[in-house]
């Protein structure tokens, strides 16, 4: 039992989209990851996801089904430096950044980083930092 220094394991962190698991407690993985730009469109089935912004500022994407004969709703948020938000199971989404952003991540362990996708983004088997 020692704590973790967040500044110290972001600095060693030098790309995007690639979560490492800074910490584990029932069941649930505390992952550190840089985000820069757009990333994947996607959900998951059985696995809320919480984002606490540590550094910077980024834009959550949500995509809400249409009902009967209207189109596809998109809604975005901006999630600030010291906010987090909870994104619930089986919600599209996609964050982007227009700058670096350090976003801490507290979500099952079993939840895989791109979701439903399978893409460029996915990162099947995490790292510690």
């Amino acid at each position: 039992m020692k704590p973790v220094n967040l500044q110290d394991k972001f600095s060693l962190i030098t790309d995007y989209w690639n979560p490492r698991i800074a910490g584990e407690l029932n069941g649930q993985y505390v992952k550190l990851v840089k985000f820069h730009g757009p990333f994947t469109w996607h959900h998951h089935d059985n696995e809320d996801e919480l984002f606490f912004v540590v550094k910077g500022r980024f834009r959550m994407e949500f995509r809400e089904p249409a009902a009967a004969g209207s189109p596809e709703q998109q809604r975005d948020v901006w999630v600030e430096a010291g906010e987090f938000i909870i994104v619930p199971h089986g919600v599209e989404h996609r964050p982007i950044a227009e700058e670096e952003v350090e976003v801490l991540l507290f979500e099952p362990a079993s939840t895989l980083n791109t979701g439903n996708v399978r893409d460029q983004f996915t990162v099947p088997k995490l790292d510690w930092v």
